[in-house]
């Protein structure tokens, strides 16, 4: 199982997304995401996820918020558990980003982004201001199977 991290920075009830279309064999390609990615040797994942930042949109993560893990399991891809933050204390100026194209979108038009089905899930649980939490997706190819939150299976 790989770990990464994914953050939703927020500003004037938007989030900043990373459209995916510019890195060749993209799991993520064609769909909207968060500012992440995947752990160094040795990194914590506040480490990971202000390293990512930093890399992806050039912004500097002044209080990443930790919100969650999310265990993401197919038949298709690795298995992955992705630690999830936001946050609305940053600074810098967004640059150019090498993986795809950055956009301030509005919270309440997120879910009608082309993105991975299970993350409209853990986007609400953002949304709501939810205490920590813990959620598994699962995934048969690219159609979501299942989904738990803290354990408990949820309806899809």
């Amino acid at each position: 199982m790989k770990d990464t991290t994914l953050c939703y920075i927020e500003r004037d009830g938007k989030y900043l997304m990373l459209y995916r279309n510019k890195k060749e064999n993209d799991v993520n390609e064609g769909k909207y995401v968060g500012i992440g990615g995947h752990f160094e040797e040795n990194e914590t994942p506040i480490e990971c996820v202000i390293r990512e930042v930093r890399e992806e949109a050039s912004l500097i993560l002044n209080a990443p918020k930790y919100r969650g893990i999310v265990t993401f399991v197919s038949d298709k891809y690795e298995s992955e558990r992705m630690h999830l933050f936001t946050c609305d204390d940053f600074s810098g100026e967004i640059s150019e980003c090498n993986e795809g194209e950055l956009s301030w979108v509005e919270k309440s038009k997120i879910e009608e982004l082309p993105m991975w089905e299970g993350d409209i899930y853990f986007l609400r649980m953002l949304n709501e201001e939810r205490d920590f939490f813990e959620m598994k997706l699962v995934y048969k190819g690219d159609k979501l199977i299942e989904y738990y939150l803290n354990d408990k299976r949820q309806a899809i």
